[in-house]
Parts: structure tokens; sequence; C-alpha cells
């Protein structure tokens, strides 16, 4: 009997299904790992946007680490939506004993109808906490500046960031481009990895829609899967990529507001 491989996400629950952990066990699916959970926070989201948001305590968090890491053999783990320092905390002082594995830090900080996420505290507490644990780092433009506290409007700021937030750990930076702007020279939605060395461009059909709903999530995943599968990075990003651009093409209509990535 095949030993299937397991990867863990540590997200939100989005009830339009179309970010957070949903949107992470369907990526996972389709990659062929098995999907487990550790909820941060519950949310009444659709794809108008967030209505309310409730915080679990950080202890039960913690609990449902102990549970899933007593049981299963994880090969690769991602954060989403960690909502607070203290869940930040939590996960971090968890996770520090798990050092032998990948940890894919997807920093959600706002929801892409503007909807906080995560509070000073908890951005102050993910930056000295849990980044110095991760072996990759996920942000999109807005979410490095408020990383970082830079502009990102040309190439240059755009490598500055990511040296910047490698230097706060993170082993590997990848910075998302779905919010590029042209006067950085690069195509649009072009990513950007930085590996502490040397820096790598992955642009693909810049794909026009509304419906981009949990695409940070989506890609995260998705390179999350292809990383427990023994990949390497360069690779496990350019099949990510690959994945959310045909996932984008299918540009179905769900919801009255902006739609999620169909996979």
């Amino acid at each position: 009997m095949a030993k299937k491989i397991c990867v863990l996400t540590i997200a939100g629950s989005d009830s339009g299904a179309g970010a957070g952990l949903q949107s992470d066990l369907k990526t996972f699916k389709n990659h062929g790992v098995y999907g487990l959970t550790v909820l941060t926070a519950i949310t009444a989201q659709n794809t108008k946007g967030i209505q309310k948001s409730f915080e679990l305590p950080s202890r039960l968090v913690t609990e449902q680490l102990k549970s899933v890491f007593s049981d299963f053999d994880i090969k690769a783990i991602k954060t989403g939506m960690l909502s607070s320092a203290e869940i930040v905390n939590a996960a971090a002082t968890f996770l520090r004993k798990k050092r032998n594995l990948k940890l894919i830090v997807d920093p959600v900080i706002l929801s892409k109808n503007g909807h906080r996420l995560l509070n000073r505290a908890g951005i102050k507490a993910l930056k000295s906490k849990l980044m110095p644990l991760a072996y990759l780092v996920t942000p999109n433009i807005p979410e490095a500046e408020a990383l970082t506290g830079i502009t990102i409007n040309s190439m240059e700021a755009l490598e500055t960031a990511a040296v910047i937030l490698g230097d706060f750990g993170a082993k590997n930076v990848l910075i998302k481009g779905g919010h590029m702007k042209k006067s950085t020279g690069l195509p649009l939605g072009t990513d950007v990895l930085f590996d502490g060395r040397k820096f790598y461009m992955f642009s693909s059909q810049f794909i026009n829609t509304k419906n981009t709903h949990g695409i940070g999530c989506t890609l995260s995943a998705a390179i999350t899967s292809n990383l427990a599968a023994g990949k390497s990075l360069v690779k496990s990003v350019s099949f990510a990529k690959e994945y959310i651009t045909h996932a984008l093409k299918k540009n179905s209509k769900i919801g009255k507001g902006k739609g999620p990535v169909e996979q």
C-alpha cells in the first residue's frame, strides 16, 4: 500500500470556500497530497468580502497542532491567516521543535476587500518569531510593503524588500506580483524569488479577471504540495505558477462579487 504524503495548513476558515483552509484543501487534493488542518479563525465571508471573524483561543491552536503531529507523518506546513500575535506565538513555539520540516509562511495581513486579518502586534510577532523558522515566505506586494516599510514601485525596491524579508530569517522569499506596477519594468503578474544569493523571475500569461479570490492561498498551497513531493524550490514555484494560471483561465461565475480561483 502506497504511503500518502501529508501536508498541513494552519489557517482561517472561509465560509465562501474561496480562500483559507478550504482553498488549501482543494489545492492539496489536486496535487495528490493529503491535507490536514489547524483552524485559527472562523470568518463569515463570501465573494463580497468578510462580514465577521472570530479568533480561536491560542491554546486550542496548540492542541490541534499536538493532535495532528501525534498521528500523521507531515512533510510540509503552510500558514495562512493567523489572526493575532497570540496565535503567531503559539504556532512558532510549537513549530520551533519541527525544524526538519519545510515551513511556508504566507503572511496574510489584509483580505482582497481590505479587511484587516492581522494587526500590528501580530505582524511584529510574525517577523520576529515565525519568519525565522520559514523555509519560504510568500507575501504579495502590499504584504511585503507592510512587513518592510518599503514602497515597492520599482525593481530595485522589490529586490530590496526581498533582501530585508530574508534578513528577518526566512531562507527564501517569493514576492507575488499580482499587484505589480508597470514602473517595475516587469510583466504584470511576475513573481520574484530570492534564495539569499540569486533572484529568479517567474512570468506567465497575465489573466485579466476579477475572479482572483484565494489566489495567494492557492499558490502557496501548490508550492507546499510540490515541496512535500520532493521537488526543488524553483520547480515547485514554477509548477505552482502554471497551476494558478490554468485555474485563472477557467474564469467561471461564482458568487456576486470577486469570485474565487476555480480549481
